[in-house]
């Protein structure tokens, strides 16, 4: 009989003992530990002993095999203790003979990965074959590591549930984003689906009637709000992007128009339909590009808004009487107030600004405020006009630009219909918050001339109803009665948007906050009188002006097409009290710095009719946006320094320097057109004139 050990390489102890397992697969016998004496150190001395006594032996397997069972429900599968370790075998033996089990090369297989063993003991697989696979060629682990195994399940374990954790938290953190991107990419994809690319309609760049939605899902360029920058900005977008579809959002009723002729140039026609015709005359007689109106473009330049993603060339189309209510700029979406959603790609809030009204008035009764006007649009010049024409008294509160030129418009009408003009305002003359104080008291007394009752340093205190006229008592105890109220005491800047948008709004001057570019947020652009801006040379900003709406719009919508251009530019302003009184200004123009006023007489072609009929327009800064002159040389002169004017004198023109820390930031023109391109320059080079006597003639203040 051969002895397995000796066929397999393993050490075989002396003496044995039965092992039970836990699985159920029979009993084993394993070697016992040092209790085997050298035999177990010896495999060739003990097989000769064995061979010697063969019947005992062989005896004493056959009476174990009787009292255990047969010999394929005993094995030993491989157990370590102390510092034995058992080793699987692929030889069987029962009752004397050697046979070869099935699994032998899967246990040659399993000893040449098994580290050789160490100390003396070894273990025989007592059956016919492996009959637990998984438990009989288990490894324990390294000697001295017990466990390392288990320790690796636990950690591969831990690493997988980890990982599956992860992957359900990220999944269910994103799933309303997903569901809401599958959405909208399914919406589109059925609105592109319900367009029918083979029509005729098609064809000429229109989708099927019917075919479409109202008001698009989404558009690559949105505009809130429908006013001179608004349409300044979309105008600049389809000049650098001509196939771009740009789609305005206006709360008025009315397409994009201008609104300086609304104060100015309307109330001096002589058309009897000009309300509705709105169309104006310049001071030179000659109509503005008579079929526009004062609209910027007639209604055939625009895109009907459901036609918009289908045009073949883009355009510009227009959702008027809408108002964008919340704004999500994360999900660079909007809502209407109608509820209607619209996503964006770029977004230009150009919401413009909203007439201040007095918290005496506001605290009038109702009766009050149906006998009021806070005019800023189409439909206040409309419901002001029909007024002028059916009371006796018109008031109006207030002595800015806005108020003084409505005074001067209104008091036109004063003489030949005996309609009665009052205009109160707290400062002593009109404009006394721009002009100097001599230039201001000139400018009332040019308002009176025009037929209107100019009542200075007066304060509302109340506003109450007497019959049927309205009285308003002043605080220092005047009493002021009228049919009608007009409000012209300045604008708030549309800013509601930033609750929801999360945008920064400037505490000191209003408006949003922007950076040089114009830009609140990414893909978020701000524009005209909503915007507050840095200006370089003369700090943060927020300006209500023409100029500034066409600048900052046309940069915006530059900048939405990947310009990058910062805003540098100085806007202008520009008021005329009817046509032979007009003035132009730039920059810092107020009252409380120190001015210096040069002055010469004027001539016939000093005045805002003149002007126009050399620029070819009444809107003046159409012909002098961002013009500047290239250079500006003031020569030295030792001639004294400019005095102030004398009260009284007739200031036909000249120009008033607006002086910060000896620099000039602001100029006025008075009665001097045409020449602004000069005034900027200056203002940028930001230097200190010695003499400005020479800087003024380099507005050719003395030609004939």
């Amino acid at each position: 009989m051969q002895c397995v050990g000796e066929q397999c390489g393993v050490e075989v102890p002396d003496v044995r003992r039965p092992v039970s397992v836990e699985d159920g697969c029979g009993e084993q016998e394993a070697a016992t530990g040092p209790g085997a004496g050298g035999a177990a150190g010896r495999p060739r001395e003990a097989a000769a002993a064995r061979a010697q006594h063969g019947g005992a032996t062989s005896e004493t397997a056959a009476q174990r095999d009787h009292a255990e069972g047969p010999a394929e429900a005993r094995r030993l599968p491989p157990i370590a203790s102390g510092r034995w370790r058992t080793r699987a075998v692929g030889r069987c033996e029962a009752t004397g003979d050697m046979f070869r089990c099935g699994a032998g090369g899967l246990a040659r297989a399993l000893r040449s990965l098994s580290p050789a063993p160490r100390g003396r003991a070894a273990a025989v697989l007592q059956c016919h074959h492996l009959r637990c696979p998984s438990r009989s060629l288990m490894s324990s682990g390294v000697p001295g590591k017990a466990g390392s195994n288990l320790l690796l399940y636990l950690i591969v374990g831990g690493t997988v549930t980890g990982t599956g954790a992860y992957v359900y938290k990220t999944l269910q953190e994103n799933k309303e984003r997903f569901t809401s991107r599958v959405t909208t990419i399914t919406t589109r994809s059925r609105e592109k689906e319900s367009s029918p690319p083979d029509t005729d309609a098609a064809a000429q760049g229109r989708a099927a009637p019917g075919a479409q939605p109202e008001v698009p899902s989404h558009v690559p360029f949105l505009l809130i709000g429908g006013g001179t920058a608004a349409f300044a900005a979309a105008r600049s977008i389809r000049a650098r992007d001509p196939g771009a579809r740009v789609l305005i959002v206006s709360e008025d009723p009315a397409l994009p128009y201008m609104r300086p002729p609304l104060s100015k140039e309307l109330w001096f026609s002589d058309d009897p339909n000009v309300t509705e015709t709105l169309r104006f005359r310049q001071w030179n007689g000659k109509e503005r590009r008579a079929c526009f109106s004062i609209y910027f473009q007639p209604p055939s330049f625009y895109v009907p808004v459901r036609d918009l993603p289908y045009v073949e060339n883009g355009g510009v189309a227009v959702l008027c009487g809408k108002k964008v209510v919340h704004m999500d700029v994360r999900g660079n979406t909007v809502k209407l107030s109608d509820g209607t959603q619209i996503s964006y790609d770029k977004c230009l809030i150009a919401t413009g600004g909203s007439p201040r009204n007095l918290p005496a008035i506001e605290r009038a009764g109702k009766d009050v405020q149906q006998r009021l006007t806070l005019f800023r649009k189409i439909e206040d010049y409309k419901k002001l006009e029909k007024i002028s024409r059916e009371v006796k008294s018109i008031t109006i509160v207030g002595g800015g630009f806005l108020g003084s030129e409505l005074a001067c418009a209104l008091g036109r009408r004063a003489r030949s219909r005996g309609l009665e003009v009052i205009q109160l305002f707290p400062e002593n003359g009109n404009m006394g918050k721009v002009l100097p104080e001599y230039l201001s008291n000139w400018t009332t007394e040019k308002v009176r001339r025009e037929g209107v009752n100019v009542m200075p340093n007066a304060v509302v205190k109340s506003v109450s109803v007497s019959g049927k006229r309205l009285v308003i008592k002043l605080k220092d105890g005047r009493k002021v009665e009228t049919d009608h109220i007009v409000a012209a005491v300045g604008l708030e800047p549309n800013v509601e948007l930033a609750k929801s948008a999360g945008l920064e709004v400037d505490s000191d001057f209003g408006g949003f906050r922007v950076n040089a570019e114009l830009q609140a947020r990414s893909n978020i652009w701000v524009a005209g009188d909503a915007a507050c801006f840095y200006d370089i040379k003369l700090g943060r900003r927020r300006v209500e002006h023409h100029d500034h709406a066409v600048v900052s719009g046309r940069l915006a919508g530059e900048n939405m097409t990947g310009a990058a251009k910062p805003y540098w530019h100085q806007s202008m302003f520009w008021s005329d009290l009817g046509p032979n009184v007009g003035y132009e200004a730039i920059g810092l123009v107020d009252s409380s710095l120190p001015t210096v006023g040069v002055f010469a007489k004027a001539t016939a072609k000093d005045t805002p009719k003149s002007a126009t009929e050399q620029s070819g327009t009444g809107i003046r800064s159409e012909s002098e946006t961002e013009a500047e002159a290239s250079e500006v040389h003031v020569s030295p002169s030792s001639s004294p320094a400019p005095q102030v004017p004398k009260q009284g004198e007739d200031y036909g023109k000249g120009v008033i320097f607006y002086l910060r820390d000896k620099v000039v930031v602001g100029i006025v023109l008075w009665n001097i057109f045409n020449r602004m391109p000069i005034a900027r320059k200056i203002i940028k080079d930001g230097e200190e004139h010695d003499d400005l006597n020479e800087v003024a003639k380099l507005f050719n203040i003395h030609e004939d």
